[in-house]
């Protein structure tokens, strides 16, 4: 397992290295530049706007920019300044005097890592996704077990509203619903330390994934319910509910786990839409803003973070596989 767990790290390095190349050349190719308040627009001078493309490396040829962002390069001192491989993401073209390591992960004086960007937007990932999986796992099981009932249909109709639906749609109808008529909530809340504030974010961000779960665990369900070894459980007189939670829903799991685990990932990538509608500090927010900025490092850095956590996730589904099965051994 551990030459698994080694052999499956070592392949981030050429994900890493397509994954920043692409968005490298991309984003250098789209119009305006950091120094750009829009595309028709300059916000500094261009003595200015030159002087400062000399400090960051802008000048250069792509090719070394790339380099230096990825290897690093010398400074005009002739001191050495690492770039990705040692962990550096590189300063922030707005946010000037700070880097994109303190932008993410520095949270303010006083408070834990949870409260900065990348934190918040993990927090609201992990509740998004635990209430996915606590609403939609039950309401796949009861489904499949009240097959063409009211029951059924009713979740169908859920299920099939949760992944039709885009989520800022969803977001709009909630937010007029218990924010502007009922007033039950916020719209622009004055702390995200209350505990209700939360709600809405999540339910948003995570409908589609419950209803992804539930039509995947009733399908799964469906599947094992006619198992000969279903039956042959119940024929030797197996109490209905060990047959159910024994037998089918721990097998009938297995494709589930197949979609929650880049479904973290996904609630993470995807929060950026949910971030901009309620005013989240989250770090999809500051990807958002990076865009329409042209903040390099910002868009690297945090792609390359999007990258890695769907990667890490992908590969954290194969070892949850071999505890819900034992038949399943991780290989090389």
């Amino acid at each position: 397992m551990i030459r698994y767990l080694l052999k499956r790290l070592l392949w981030l390095i050429p994900v890493i290295l397509v994954v920043s190349s692409i968005t490298f050349f991309l984003m250098h190719n789209a119009p305006g530049g950091p120094w750009d308040r829009d595309p028709s627009a300059r916000q500094v001078d261009a003595i200015t706007q030159q002087r400062l493309n000399e400090y960051y490396g802008l000048d250069k040829p792509l090719w070394r920019q790339y380099m230096a962002y990825i290897i690093g390069d010398f400074k005009k001192d002739g001191s050495f300044d690492c770039g990705l491989v040692c962990g550096d993401l590189g300063p922030s073209y707005r946010q000037r005097g700070r880097t994109i390591q303190e932008i993410l992960f520095e949270s303010p004086a006083g408070k834990n890592f949870f409260y900065s960007r990348f934190g918040f937007s993990l927090r609201l990932a992990l509740i998004a996704l635990g209430m996915s999986v606590l609403i939609g796992i039950p309401v796949g099981i009861i489904s499949a077990l009240k097959r063409n009932s009211w029951i059924d249909y009713l979740s169908l109709f859920v299920v099939t509203s949760g992944i039709s639906i885009p989520n800022f749609v969803v977001a709009l109808f909630l937010i007029i619903i218990f924010a502007s008529w009922l007033h039950w909530v916020s719209i622009v809340p004055q702390s995200w330390d209350q505990v209700d504030v939360w709600i809405l974010p999540s339910i948003v961000l995570g409908f589609n994934t419950m209803a992804t779960t539930a039509r995947m665990t009733r399908a799964s369900m469906l599947d094992i319910l006619n198992m000969d070894y279903v039956r042959t459980a119940r024929a030797k007189g197996v109490p209905e509910r060990l047959v159910i939670f024994r037998h089918m829903v721990r097998n009938a799991l297995i494709p589930v786990v197949t979609i929650l685990g880049p479904a973290l990932a996904g609630l993470v990538v995807g929060s950026f839409i949910i971030e901009t509608i309620f005013s989240f500090p989250g770090m999809g927010r500051a990807y958002v803003t990076a865009i329409g900025q042209r903040d390099y490092s910002m868009i690297m850095g945090t792609t390359l973070i999007y990258a890695i956590m769907v990667a890490l996730a992908n590969m954290s589904v194969d070892f949850v596989y071999v505890f819900l099965d034992p038949r399943i051994r991780l290989t090389d």
